[in-house]
């Protein structure tokens, strides 16, 4: 995947694709999938730095209109991530965690410009009303009641995903890291700092300092587990008035690993709120409420050692996704939200200082 990555770099910029043309790439797709069906309100969804995403009617004979969701790769985007992985670990999650149901696979691009999925329109949004104003994700505000409604099923879902039993599913798409309790991180710590090589635009020490660090102090992982990768408030559905939440997101960037990625993610700082002095991660609850919470509802006991590992990892990693990755897709025009990417490019010194100030932390030990 990397090196199909490393010859896309020297093509023409990604054009975006029009919803005339979608259309008719949709239309010519189910004329041989599901014959005599018809395609029709096609239009793009907003949001995402990385996938081009188009809702859809699909109208079977004799049957009502359905919705779907297309998901196609642009050239580069701020995550490098496989269809065919994300397809298969939706299929492995329908019915244990509320998922898109993923139907249609397009992994070597046969048929659409790019690799593509399709799966079903889930009903539901990713934050209130009243917050009009954030990114969605970044310092989102769920409020009262909304929040109490929510953290149940935020923490018992989360579990579900730490506790699934990867081997019995069958991943064939997952490599299982058990050669060595080490192996887990030693791979996402060598994944991530290819993707860093590969697409740098400034090199700065202290991300030289952190890398260095964190292959240094690779922690233990004797029972490896799916990690979502990005699990926090934005990404997931749920209906407003109800409180029930709908379906998990953006699963791309799933692997096996240390369960403790997934609470050093969810736990930063750019993804919490700041309300009356009170720090709410994911705007759901405290640090220290959440860590409880999941713990009970996991029945995994958190290190904090391993936890400090991956807020260094976190920062390390957001800093890649952002900084390198995501500008390098900006500034090739290989994605086709160029301006969002810029915008999240700033965000890089705010990760930066997180670095420094966490590895100071370790010095002063």
């Amino acid at each position: 995947m990397l090196k199909a990555r490393k010859a896309r770099r020297s093509m023409p910029p990604y054009i975006p694709q029009r919803d005339d043309d979608v259309a008719d790439l949709l239309q010519s797709f189910f004329a041989r999938e599901e014959p005599e069906s018809q395609v029709g309100d096609v239009a793009r969804i907003g949001g995402g730095a990385s996938k081009e995403q188009f809702v859809f009617s699909l109208a079977k004979p004799g049957e009502e209109k359905r919705r779907h969701v297309l998901r196609m790769d642009a050239l580069e985007g701020i995550t490098e991530t496989s269809r065919e992985r994300e397809f298969e670990i939706l299929k492995a999650f329908k019915g244990v965690v509320p998922v898109p149901e993923p139907i249609w696979l397009d992994a070597d691009a046969s048929h659409f410009p790019t690799p593509a999925i399709i799966m079903e329109f889930v009903d539901g949004v990713t934050k209130p009303e009243t917050d009009g104003v954030s990114v969605t994700g970044l310092g989102t505000v769920l409020g009262y009641p909304l929040r109490g409604m929510l953290a149940p099923q935020y923490f018992a879902n989360l579990a579900k995903i730490h506790n699934f039993d990867w081997q019995a599913a069958g991943l064939e798409n997952f490599s299982a890291p058990l050669a060595d309790p080490k192996q887990p991180t030693r791979w996402l710590i060598q994944f991530w700092k290819e993707l860093l090589e590969q697409d740098a635009v400034t090199r700065e020490p202290v991300l030289r300092l952190a890398t260095q660090w964190l292959e240094d102090n690779v922690p233990d992982c004797e029972n490896p587990c799916v990690v979502h990768g990005d699990y926090r408030t934005g990404n997931y559905l749920f209906d407003e008035e109800s409180g029930q939440m709908t379906a998990i997101l953006d699963w791309e960037m799933s692997y096996i690993g240390d369960f403790h990625a997934d609470l050093g993610w969810l736990l930063q700082p750019v993804f919490g709120s700041r309300i009356d002095g009170v720090f709410r991660a994911s705007d759901i609850a405290p640090p220290e409420e959440m860590i409880a919470r999941y713990e009970e509802a996991s029945g995994n006991t958190v290190d904090p050692e391993r936890l400090h590992y991956f807020t260094v990892f976190n920062a390390w990693k957001s800093y890649i996704l952002v900084s390198a990755l995501g500008m390098q897709a900006a500034r090739t025009a290989h994605n086709h939200q160029d301006v969002l990417l810029t915008f999240l490019a700033a965000t890089g010194p705010m990760f930066v200082d997180e670095l420094a100030r966490l590895l100071m932390m370790e010095e002063s030990q």
